[in-house]
């Protein structure tokens, strides 16, 4: 079934209405474009690109920033590649919503990068998003694809949002095209001893990029009102209340919940669930935990 899916593999020409208005507008379009999923020909897109091996910081921000996004009807674009690509497609998909994934390959079920992915991009297709290349069937990934890929994805973008990046990187990359296509750069400051917040520092340094704290920064830049303000929610369970005033102080491990509460693992896992499925604890990976910024959550102290 799933190499159906992949099969399923159409092409636009620039010169065709249904190619897509935004990226029609750089100086160089590709002149076929490869896409499985539905193909829009204009809609309002902001890019999430950064580091492949983000941390928990860069995890809990992308997660807030992506929800923010989509939450104002924003479809996000990104590459697929693994960490904050991935991280920015499954927030979406999980919500049922509509994101682009630009690819450095062919779309077919062996080129696909990462093949890890692969489910993620047949979620992507099914949620009425879309997989988009330049490159036809049996394309391999090279290390001038990629680079050249990250054209698209600002492309295609009103603008690109920049969550931790090495001094040399590709969502760099992106950020360079995006500043040639006259797209505008947001870009999320990190600790200054990060080397994965070097990158975007120094785009907020020289000058090249917004600074973002929160989406309704970005939101503001690109002329959109929130459709609401933050949500408030209020924790009646003594437990939860335990674990939200211990992640206050930033995302940690499970483990470390425990060993700061006290309790066993079998109290902790349940109540730590209720709060992820509430929406007010997001799961970093790798054990990690971190509250969601978004919200409002009183001081239970």
């Amino acid at each position: 079934m799933r190499k159906v899916i992949f099969e399923a593999v159409n092409t636009v020409k620039v010169t065709d209405n249904k190619y897509p208005k935004q990226l029609k507008k750089i100086a160089n379009p590709p002149k076929i474009l490869y896409f499985n999923g539905t193909l829009v020909c204009e809609e309002k897109c902001i890019a999430v690109v950064g580091s492949r091996t983000p941390t928990a910081y860069g995890k809990q921000v992308a997660i807030d920033i992506v929800n923010g996004l989509i939450n104002a009807e924003i479809t996000i674009v990104s590459g697929l590649a693994p960490g904050i690509d991935t991280i920015a497609h499954q927030e979406t998909v999980k919500r049922g919503k509509r994101t682009i994934a630009v690819l450095g390959t062919g779309l077919d079920q062996e080129s696909i990068y990462p093949q890890d992915n692969l489910s993620l991009a047949e979620e992507i297709i099914n949620n009425g998003g879309c997989l988009i290349s330049e490159y036809p069937k049996g394309t391999a990934g090279a290390k001038f694809t990629f680079p050249q890929r990250n054209r698209i994805i600002s492309g295609l973008s009103l603008g690109v949002v920049v969550i931790e990046a090495k001094e040399r990187s590709g969502a760099l990359i992106t950020a360079d095209y995006a500043r040639k296509q006259k797209r505008r750069v947001c870009a999320i400051p990190g600790p200054i001893y990060s080397p994965l917040s070097r990158g975007t520092n120094q785009l907020i340094k020289d000058g090249s990029a917004a600074i973002i704290t929160e989406t309704n920064d970005i939101l503001k830049i690109f002329g959109y009102l929130p459709k609401s303000e933050n949500q408030s929610l209020t924790i009646t369970d003594p437990l939860g209340k335990q674990i939200v005033e211990t992640l206050k102080t930033g995302p940690i491990t499970i483990n470390e919940i425990i060993n700061r509460l006290r309790l066993p693992a079998g109290k902790i896992i349940p109540a730590l669930s209720d709060l992820e499925i509430n929406g007010m604890v997001n799961n970093l990976g790798n054990g990690m935990y971190g509250l969601n910024s978004k919200l409002q959550i009183p001081n239970h102290k």
